[in-house]
């Protein structure tokens, strides 16, 4: 069953970036926020992984001034709050060390339970091939009609006894293993995130919402519609539009967002017509209603946006 991480998410803030270091965190942003990100992480042994990389997850600011402004998250500064690891007192790091190696014991055993598992399922196959060739063999060698069945019954007695032994003894160990407690090495655990050991930041260290671009208020309003959002920069936009999680979907759209009194150039729409219809993608271009009041933040005008999609026909 997935947990939902204490709210709000501590999104660390290192170096001028948005990040997420907990896979729970990540996880149920996905699912329950459409927040994807893009993984960052590499490992030192392997620094050309460019498939499949892992944690952290880097947000884009729209991501994240998207999860403040639903209370669902908040931006630690982890310099500061690190510097708290000097405090850490010894009995509180004694105890997380502790948990650390508990942590490692249980999944050693789950190691260890999955192992004997297998064991005897491999067991089963050949005590069952071993039944089978037994079968048959004795219906090859089974005696003519009328012969004597005495002298031969006694035969396969003598090797249905021997099997039987050979059973006992081969099963005897496999049944003392599930007896023996596991290897007392635990498990190695790296943990991938600051809390714990260190307290949740509270509300009065958290930095203010995200800095965030003039798209903004489109990238929040196709949020709201349901649709997952990514960055377009592969395809020459600034968003990628999915009706869905993008790993069962293709995207929909290609988005670019304009100003609202924006002289658009022709050309900018012919070339992105062309482009999105020719991968099979609209070409959406949209943005917020210019308003009285010119102090309004972005976040302020989400709910005037228009949106127009343009496809190109006869491709």
């Amino acid at each position: 069953m997935d947990s939902q991480p204490e709210l709000p998410i501590p999104i660390s803030y290192v170096s001028g970036r948005y990040l997420l270091h907990s896979i729970e965190a990540v996880t149920y942003l996905r699912r329950e926020h459409h927040i994807c990100g893009v993984l960052i992480g590499t490992l030192p042994q392997i620094p050309q992984q460019n498939v499949f990389l892992g944690l952290p997850l880097e947000l884009m600011p729209e991501e994240a001034r998207l999860l403040v402004d639903k209370d669902v998250a908040c931006i630690v500064d982890e310099a500061k709050v690190h510097n708290g690891m000097k405090n850490l007192l010894e009995e509180d790091r004694r105890r997380y060390l502790q948990e650390l190696e508990a942590e490692g014991l249980h999944y050693t055993k789950l190691q260890v339970n999955i192992k004997e598992s297998k064991r005897d399922q491999t067991m089963k196959k050949l005590e069952e091939k071993k039944a089978k060739a037994k079968a048959a063999a004795a219906a090859q060698t089974q005696p003519a009609e009328g012969a004597s069945v005495e002298e031969p019954s006694q035969k396969p007695a003598a090797i249905v006894d021997l099997f039987a032994a050979g059973d006992t003894r081969s099963s005897s160990p496999a049944t003392s293993s599930t007896t023996i407690a596991p290897s007392q090495s635990a498990m190695a655990i790296t943990p991938a995130t600051s809390y714990p050991p260190l307290p949740t930041p509270p509300p009065s260290t958290h930095l203010a919402a995200p800095e965030v671009p003039p798209s903004y208020p489109l990238f929040a309003h196709l949020h709201s519609r349901g649709y997952f959002l990514s960055p377009g920069l592969r395809f020459g936009c600034q968003y990628m539009a999915y009706p869905g999680d993008p790993l069962r979907f293709h995207s929909h759209f290609l988005v670019v967002s304009y100003d609202w009194d924006q002289n658009i150039d022709l050309m900018d729409l012919i070339v992105g017509g062309r482009l999105g219809t020719g991968v099979k993608k609209g070409f959406l271009i949209g943005g917020a209603q210019k308003t009285i009041d010119e102090v309004d933040s972005e976040a302020d005008r989400v709910d005037t946006v228009r949106a127009f999609s343009i496809e190109w026909a006869g491709m």
